[in-house]
């Protein structure tokens, strides 16, 4: 018997690139992410490793967050990025006398200076390549996942959308990593049976939803979510342990949320004078945030007081400590039960450790290296489980539809503010897919240039499509800040779309493809056949 943890981590960016900019708030995304994510993860995983603390974990690089990181522009633009905090820092210590707070920004200027050093010198840029040295070593399982966050039950009324998503995403990870994944992150954990059959037919082994997708299903019983499920089309099905993960992920009673972790909401670029701030800002009168926090989340008369690092690191001690006790006592319970080789899955939005929650990635350093003393239980991966259970029959399930949305289903998505979204989709859906159903029908009886040129078009309309299904687009309008942007980005591409299908009627694109085609320099050799007919 062995009792075993998974933490599943989903690092996604949509697709933003403003070339046309020097400086676009957008693409901050992008970099706050890289900067208080994931070169700290990193560097605490390769710590581990050379330190010889046992650990896996897995992790989802979602295909536009993998394209971002590899575009050579925005690679610039994120040491560009890294080289305006430190300048901020700098300042920062030298306000000290004005603020109190001198010797904390000076600590987050050697901090930044030492990730900025690890990802020029010791990374040279490339976080792929790091993050692929860890998966060598077997301390990382790299998932695949849809190519734009696509909301796949949303996409299934065109099943050549979910074919399409799922292929496309693939494919970057293969590009990217060299090898087919085993696992498959569901964007946004949100499932429907019919997935089930196109991921299989991918070639992928495993997938994970929600608690409920399992303990809805008609076939459920005791031994759900903590063993995983095989689907009639024989997928592997994980479910996120509820319980678990809300200790870290809810928003009233998680961990993050204690008095003594820093205050993500207090931040220089919020606080300061805006004269002070117009260098960082580049001339902008738009605020935003800098990373640099002073504060801690607990609120004396409306008052917050300073952030205390002896009182955030006691924290950390109590709560992985009771993390993993709670862990350990959770798997012992559940063997007494007779749940053979119990399996504990805690999944999250990566950017919650380190980016939100400043000392998450502190946290998961605590848990890893507390369960490798205590030896209760073991942290593994989906595949590492799969594999080392090889001889074993799970039993039969069939999820029902659900999310990790508000509400467990898709109604995040399907608001007044962005349900307009998918009927738009569908009906481009179906002019692509009956586009490429004829030309294949009819491509033996075409002129050469004629071929090159639909395909052409038909490459193009896929990539617009896809950019537009991107669920974080239908997300943003929920949120007044952000409704303008996300709607003109799906517009965008809907107009993006529509003239290359009007295109795709001519004999040549008259120069207009060279408009269209550098507006969004992701997936430039897509291939043109992704909306076959499904079968």
């Amino acid at each position: 018997m062995s009792r075993n943890c998974s933490i599943v981590l989903n690092a996604h960016v949509p697709w933003v690139r403003h070339s046309e900019v020097a400086h676009c708030l957008e693409e901050d995304w992008l970099h706050s992410v890289v900067l208080e994510t994931h070169l700290p993860l990193l560097e605490m995983l390769f710590r581990l490793r050379e330190e010889g603390v046992p650990y896996k974990l897995t992790l989802n690089l979602s295909p536009t967050f993998l394209a971002m990181l590899k575009d050579r522009t925005l690679k610039r633009r994120t040491l560009a990025y890294l080289n305006r905090i430190l300048r901020l820092c700098r300042d920062e210590v030298e306000r000290g006398d004005i603020t109190g707070f001198g010797n904390l920004a000076e600590t987050y200027e050697d901090r930044f200076d030492k990730l900025r050093s690890l990802f020029i010198d010791d990374w040279h840029g490339d976080l792929v390549r790091a993050y692929s040295n860890l998966r060598d070593s077997g301390h990382l399982e790299l998932t695949a996942s849809a190519a734009t966050h696509g909301l796949l039950p949303l996409l299934m009324r065109v099943p050549e959308s979910v074919q399409a998503q799922i292929r496309a995403g693939i494919r970057q990870f293969v590009q990217c990593f060299g090898r087919m994944p085993r696992g498959f992150w569901l964007p946004e954990c949100a499932y429907a049976p019919a997935i089930s059959a196109l991921l299989k037919n991918e070639g992928i082994d495993w997938t994970l939803v929600e608690e409920h997708g399992m303990g809805d299903a008609p076939q459920t019983n005791g031994l759900f979510p903590f063993t995983p499920g095989e689907t009639p089309d024989g997928l592997f099905i994980f479910g996120r342990d509820q319980n678990s993960s809300s200790e870290i992920w809810s928003a009233d009673e998680g961990y993050p949320g204690d008095g003594r972790y820093r205050d993500f909401m207090r931040d220089v670029g919020l606080d300061a004078p805006i004269e002070y701030l117009r260098d960082y800002l580049d001339d902008s009168e738009q605020r935003q945030f800098t990373g640099l926090k002073y504060f801690r989340s607990s609120r004396n008369n409306n008052e917050s007081e300073p952030y205390d690092e002896e009182l955030a690191d006691k924290a950390l001690a109590e709560h992985s400590m009771h993390f993993v006790s709670s862990r350990g006592a959770q798997l012992a319970s559940l063997e007494a039960d007779g749940v053979e080789n119990p399996m504990i899955v805690c999944a999250f939005d990566a950017d919650l450790f380190g980016h939100w929650w400043y000392e998450g990635t502190s946290f998961l350093e605590r848990i890893f290296r507390k369960t490798a003393e205590r030896g209760d239980f073991t942290f593994t991966s989906p595949g590492s489980y799969l594999a080392d259970n090889a001889e074993r029959e799970f039993p039969t399930v069939t999820p029902v539809s659900s999310s990790w949305g508000e509400g467990g289903y898709f109604e995040t998505w399907t608001s007044e503010s962005n349900n307009w979204v998918h009927n738009e989709i569908q009906k481009r859906a179906q002019q692509l897919a009956r586009f490429v159903r004829v030309f294949v029908e009819n491509r033996e009886h075409g002129a050469e240039q004629t071929i090159a040129h639909r395909q052409r078009c038909m490459q193009l309309m896929t990539k617009e499509l896809l950019l537009a299904q991107s669920s974080d687009w239908a997300f943003l309008m929920n949120n007044e800040p952000s409704r303008e942007y996300a709607e003109k980005r799906t517009n965008d591409h809907f107009n993006n779309f529509d003239r290359i299908r009007a295109l795709a009627l001519k004999s040549s694109d008259e120069g207009e493809f060279d408009e269209i085609e550098p507006l969004n320099p992701i997936y430039s050799d897509l291939p043109w056949n992704l909306f076959e007919p499904y079968e």
